[in-house]
């Protein structure tokens, strides 16, 4: 089974503006069409809670798939205050099981509906048990294993691949889209672009927490946190509150993948992302070491996590995928 290379990206006219692509890819009207094509991917799902070293539990979503299959498998992880079940990563899923290939969606902490297993908040430094949880499932599988995440999925993606190695786990290829480089920067582009990204993961974030403060009422006073209005404010005082980090600027520095993070890496890894990203700085990207294991394709189009091919919100960036992954398990 092979498969040719998709067409270059190129949206033309208004859906090749950055926020048109970043804010269609999670709105509405594509969220009832991948849906709808899901239905029975969905029904195939089987739910799994993967508890990890340290005792925190995940909850993710097993799926082999119904035709045609390669024997591999892919791990997809989500973006911050997104889900298992969100637009980009459901429809990639469908994409990639259409093409045979097994897949396992994972949740982090907190997020979809699983803030009821743990009584820990979630935040962006807790990587050992995504890594636990990914080692698991790839543990348990007899095949080659793939991993790929959008936005912080792609930042947590960049970070278990650079330690694969050590913890024994052999994944044939990692892919990161969009992904957060320099959370420092991640602030900075939403409180200097347009408002509605940062009232986008507030709205999430604020729901997110009221659900987590209801179910552990005796443990979570959030009610300060509420009156906060911006993403860096309420940042700082979860930091400052509810974890053991010295600052903001500890807290963000945790979890970069900046610098010389990545010149080790070992594990092949792909990057793609799109130069006119509007909450992930493109010079970010640019500035990245270049070990031999990694391969970065940046777009003149696309915004975040966008890739939208057309006005039927048919999605470049799942086919790129697909056919990369193919590629590598082509008989």
């Amino acid at each position: 089974m092979t498969e040719s290379m998709p067409p270059r990206f190129e949206p033309r006219g208004l859906l090749a503006s950055p926020h048109v692509q970043s804010i269609l890819t999670s709105g509405p009207w594509r969220r009832r069409k991948v849906r709808r094509r899901a239905v029975g991917y969905l029904a195939r799902s089987r739910q799994r809670v993967i508890t990890a070293s340290d005792g925190t539990r995940l909850l993710g979503f097993a799926n082999r798939a119904g035709r045609d299959r390669r024997e591999a498998l892919v791990v997809l992880l989500h973006g911050w205050e997104g889900s298992v079940d969100s637009n980009y990563l459901l429809s990639t899923a469908a994409t990639l099981d259409e093409a045979g290939f097994d897949t396992f969606r994972l949740n982090f902490r907190d997020h979809g509906d699983s803030h009821h297993l743990n009584e820990g908040l979630f935040h962006s430094c807790l990587l050992e048990e995504v890594l636990d949880a990914v080692a698991t499932v790839a543990g348990e599988y007899d095949g080659p294993v793939f991993l790929t995440g959008f936005s912080l999925g792609g930042n947590f993606t960049l970070r278990i691949a650079r330690h694969a190695p050590e913890r024994g786990l052999a994944l044939r290829r990692a892919i990161a889209i969009s992904p957060v480089i320099r959370p420092h920067h991640v602030l900075d582009a939403m409180e200097r672009g347009l408002p509605i990204y940062e009232r986008y993961f507030v709205h999430k974030w604020r729901r997110s927490l009221r659900h987590k403060q209801s179910l552990y009422p005796e443990r979570y006073n959030l009610q300060p946190w509420f009156r906060l209005g911006r993403i860096r404010m309420q940042t700082e005082w979860l930091v400052d509150h509810l974890t053991d980090f010295e600052s903001l600027d500890h807290y963000l520095e945790g979890y970069s993948v900046a610098g010389d993070y990545l010149a080790g890496l070992e594990t092949s890894t792909l990057i793609i992302t799109a130069a006119d990203d509007p909450i992930i700085p493109v010079d970010d990207v640019r500035a990245l070491p270049r070990p031999a294991a990694l391969d970065i394709e940046v777009l003149e189009r696309g915004g975040h996590c966008g890739f939208l091919s057309n006005w039927r919100l048919e999605s470049w960036i799942e086919y790129r995928v697909k056919n990369e992954l193919c590629r590598l398990t082509a008989n």
